[in-house]
């Protein structure tokens, strides 16, 4: 079997693996992106509705779930959404701006993969595509012995840019997290993120036909709030609002959903009543909800009234409950429908200046495989870049 020598191996041709191979490669390195897709960059290909959210304005530290809060920090500082955002420029390629802070592309996402194909051409980054790493050992002088189906790659430098499990059909597999365990590093458990909810048998009969319904609304899991749409599925809730919370919810902990955010609804209820008008809840309701999720809300309370005839009490029980309205979903729909995958390579077993293994010299693991998941809205694209740039920088 064939060996040659290099000075950096990178695993995955995604976001983050090819911004670490080029900027190794205009440190001078000797880069070889080993991709065992025939296309490199799919799940760039597919973001964004085919336009790729590429980074958000607003970036911080706090868009960022993790076990240590605190470790994205040092990258996302030292490579900022107005460092991507000035390759995009330089390249010529058209964006704009969306609400808060989310910048697509005006045409599509192969703009950006065709810039960082451009640019690891000019750093002389060499891809390997539809390729198959083996097994990755030691060398007797130190560094690591790549194993793939063309031959073997001796490097002292290994990065692990493989990305975690979600989307499977996009090619996703688990290898990032076997290097890890090889190597001895703990890994925080993986789940969906970013991921639509599913109904409990209850809630999906009680909701059945709302598919489609949408609302802005206020969602809270365990962790911060997220006022966005929230969207009715066939089996469950998505929309922003809800991949948002669910990268914070638990199995078996609640959902608390203000459908009414910023809307006084005693108050207005009140105003009907004082006005001596004899409008149907639902028709009040529905001046702030979707008509059918309006209905269905009042049918589901069993409140047929006009709010003239409603108590004090009435009024605030169903005011409080459009407020905080409580779910408790089954589940989640899977790395199949996930986004990203939550957990990941330990934050505390790496550099967060460098990404480098601490007890490992010379192994890397960047993007999504690492434990930093990011909220929606480009932020995952940010660490993929951040944290990329930051082993291209050291290796």
């Amino acid at each position: 079997m064939a060996r040659e020598t290099v000075d950096a191996v990178v695993v995955g041709a995604g976001a983050a693996g090819l911004i670490c191979a080029i900027e190794a490669g205009k440190r001078g390195r000797r880069v070889v992106v080993l991709e065992h897709n025939s296309q490199i960059a799919r799940k760039i290909l597919i973001s964004g509705g085919g336009r790729c959210n590429f980074t958000n304005r607003h970036t911080t530290a706090d868009n960022f779930v993790s076990r240590n809060p605190h470790f994205a920090k040092s990258a996302l500082a030292r490579f900022t959404p107005r460092d991507f955002i000035a390759l995009v420029e330089r390249h010529g390629i058209p964006y704009h701006e969306k609400t808060l802070g989310q910048l697509f592309c005006d045409r599509a996402a192969g703009d950006i993969v065709g810039m960082l194909e451009a640019e690891c051409a000019a750093a002389g980054v060499r891809i390997e595509t539809a390729c198959t790493v083996g097994r990755i050992g030691g060398t007797p002088g130190g560094g690591f012995a790549v194993e793939m189906s063309r031959g073997v790659f001796q490097s002292p430098a290994l990065v692990i840019a493989t990305g975690g499990l979600s989307i499977p059909k996009m090619g996703a597999t688990p290898f990032g997290y076997a290097v890890a365990r090889q190597f001895g590093l703990d890994i925080v458990e993986c789940h969906p993120a970013l991921v639509p909810l599913t109904f409990g048998g209850a809630d999906r009969e009680r909701f059945e036909g709302m598919a489609g319904v949408s609302a802005e609304v206020t969602v809270r899991a365990a962790g911060p709030s997220f006022r966005e749409k929230l969207l009715f599925t066939h089996r469950g809730l998505s929309g922003p609002a809800i991949l948002q919370a669910s990268s914070y919810w638990r199995a078996g902990e609640p959902l608390e959903i203000d459908l009414l955010p910023g809307v006084d609804f005693a108050a207005a209820l009140s105003a009907c009543r004082a006005a001596g008008a004899r409008t149907e809840v639902r028709t009040a309701l529905s001046r702030y909800l979707p008509k059918r999720l309006a209905d269905r809300w009042c049918l589901l309370q069993g409140i047929s009234k006009s709010a003239l005839a409603l108590s004090d009490r009435e009024v605030a029980a169903l005011a409080a409950h459009l407020h905080a309205w409580r779910v408790q979903p089954a589940g989640t729909e899977g790395f199949e429908k996930a986004e990203v995958t939550a957990g990941g390579v330990d934050t505390g077993e790496l550099s967060s200046k460098t990404m480098e293994c601490r007890n490992v010299p010379g192994l890397y693991f960047i993007g999504e495989v690492v434990d930093v998941t990011g909220q929606l809205g480009g932020f995952n694209f940010q660490w993929a870049w951040a944290s990329g740039a930051a082993a291209g920088r050291a290796l």
